[in-house]
């Protein structure tokens, strides 16, 4: 049985699956409307012998890759009712992005546990960078104001990459929302620790942290 959270998720991401095509295909790991994260994923995840992937890397113009051509196509698709089938009718290109993408489907699905197995295919450091697509994908919801139902996504981006902040705001946020204080006072004060701009993200993650004090 889903939970009210996720019921919400699923109604809410119905509707941004048949948005945003054009966003995502021009910058499939930043944050759309907020500010690229710069600071990577966490150090421990790396191995310190492999090259550093950009998390705000970017298609060039006029080449589309396959894979991200594949999930512009989908994107209507990745619903509960129809994302098995669309899947087993359109299997993703076998290439790493493909894998990403087809966790990103899943994830805008409310199939949470689907996406994490997408992911566990890739190579241990290269799955923040899955997260990091799950995000660009699922985050219109968001700022949108719908913390509550996005909030399942941001955790699975969390989970698979611990320092991404906006995911991490979100996360505290949702988990504030349906009075979740452990949860979001975790995800929010991690959040505080890795965002050091002043502005409305930081004054909002301290007023919620401030209510939950007493």
């Amino acid at each position: 049985m889903r939970t009210r959270p996720e019921s919400i998720l699923i109604a809410a991401l119905a509707v941004f699956a048949t948005l945003g095509v054009t966003a995502l295909l021009l910058d499939r790991v930043g944050l759309g409307a907020h500010d690229p994260i710069t600071l990577g994923p966490d150090p421990a995840l790396v191995d310190p012998g492999l090259p550093f992937l950009e998390p705000t890397m970017q298609l060039g113009a006029p080449t589309v890759d396959p894979a991200d051509a594949w999930f512009a196509a989908s994107r209507p698709h990745c619903n509960p009712v129809e994302v098995d089938s669309w899947l087993n009718r359109s299997q993703p290109p076998r290439t790493e992005l493909g894998t990403m993408n087809a966790a990103a489907c899943y994830a805008l699905a409310g199939r949470f546990d689907a996406a994490r197995g997408w992911i566990d295919r890739l190579p241990a450091e290269r799955r923040w960078e899955a997260a990091g697509v799950v995000f660009a994908a699922g985050h219109p919801a968001a700022d949108a104001g719908d913390e509550l139902a996005a909030g399942p996504l941001m955790e699975l981006v969390v989970e698979y990459w611990p320092n991404h902040y906006m995911a991490l705001y979100h996360a505290g946020a949702a988990a504030f929302e349906r009075g979740d204080r452990d949860a979001a006072k975790r995800h929010l004060t991690r959040f505080l620790e890795e965002y050091a701009q002043e502005d409305g993200w930081r004054s909002n993650a301290l007023a919620m942290l401030e209510s939950m004090s007493g």
